[in-house]
């Protein structure tokens, strides 16, 4: 991701005219990847599939509540979310900050000010993060190149870069700075949650399913990065550094 406005946003609300007045909002200010889903099971189907870079989330929703909705998401992703909802207590504020949310708009909103919240977010997660100068920009993968400054991957045969989420790439730079040996489970969450292996068991294995169908030209016959089964993971030494020049 290069750019702020190249960032996927999920907008999750049963309004669906409210959805579509959001996408509006957010396309005039020139984001165009913006997703929507209206209810909890189809916001749990997107993300067995797809990772967006912010969630726009409403708490009531038909078939459950956006409070439950992002504790379950949080075993998953990382990913910022932010509740916008027409509930403005402050028990539901607090509520909603306190599960790890990035903010808290109610309802009815100004236009303008969505927009300036959405990129605050976006540039306090994704872009706040400067990279040491003496550090390798990234490592070549078989047909693919992993730039860890742009925190994308390219491969030979396809124009667009792929975009890598924070954790995927924490994974990654833990796996490379380690390159060719064994990294436990539990260096892994130390690495990426500063918390031991207990209880990230699912969340770990979603994340490296989803960095090999990123890097891997076949994930389910992984060549790169390897499991070593009841110990952890490795990244084999295949991978060639690339020098700033």
């Amino acid at each position: 991701m290069k750019h702020i406005f190249d960032s996927t946003l999920l907008v999750v609300d049963d309004n669906k005219e409210l959805c579509r007045m959001v996408e509006g909002i957010l396309r005039r200010e020139g984001f165009s990847n913006i997703d929507m889903t209206f209810c909890v099971k189809d916001t749990e189907e997107y993300f067995m599939h797809k990772e967006p870079h912010l969630v726009i989330l409403d708490i009531n929703l038909p078939d459950g509540d956006g409070f439950s909705l992002m504790q379950r998401i949080r075993t998953v992703s990382d990913v910022p979310v932010l509740f916008l909802s027409a509930r403005d207590e402050d028990s539901d504020r607090l509520l909603g900050l306190g599960l790890g949310a990035d903010d808290y708009m109610v309802k009815p909103f100004l236009p303008k000010e969505l927009a300036l919240r959405v990129s605050a977010i976006l540039k306090r997660t994704w872009f706040s993060k400067t990279v040491d100068e003496k550090e390798a920009e990234g490592i070549a993968l078989g047909g693919c190149m992993v730039n860890f400054k742009s925190g994308t991957v390219k491969w030979k045969e396809r124009k667009e870069e792929i975009s890598l989420t924070a954790k995927e790439l924490l994974i990654l730079k833990k796996l490379w700075e380690n390159k060719g040996n064994i990294v436990t489970f539990d260096q892994l969450c130390q690495a990426v949650w500063e918390d031991n292996y207990f209880g990230y068991e699912n969340t770990i294995m979603v994340h490296i399913r989803r960095l090999r169908e990123k890097i891997e030209e076949n994930p389910s016959k992984p060549v790169f990065l390897l499991t070593v089964r009841g110990l952890g993971y490795k990244l084999v030494q295949e991978g060639r550094k690339i020098e700033r020049s």
